[in-house]
């Protein structure tokens, strides 16, 4: 049972933290600013020295690799739910030989 609820939540994690790479870079936070104009990424790319780190983090391109990398979680989870008893059976055997 513990194996299936393993697979279960890393099913669940792998397509919220890809909706949330798919959308946050591409909405407005309110109070927290943009993507690219937020208060931790001005003050990291100003303590540094390189403001190149917020134009880089600030374009679109860099917007879409990360969309890119949601979309690519949301394949995983698809993925383990296709293959959910053969994730369980894995799981079950290598808990089975450490306790050995």
């Amino acid at each position: 049972m513990v194996e299936r609820l393993t697979v279960i939540f890393f099913i669940a994690l792998c397509f919220l933290l890809g909706l949330n790479l798919i959308l946050l870079p591409w909405i407005s936070f309110g109070t927290i600013g943009d993507w690219g104009d937020n208060y931790l990424l001005v003050f990291l790319s100003q303590k540094s020295g390189f403001p190149a780190i917020q134009r880089t983090i600030a374009s679109n391109w860099f917007r879409g690799a990360v969309t890119g990398l949601g979309i690519v979680n949301i394949l995983i989870g698809f993925w383990e739910i296709a293959h959910f008893k053969q994730s369980v059976s894995i799981l079950k055997s290598s808990a089975g030989s450490e306790s050995k």
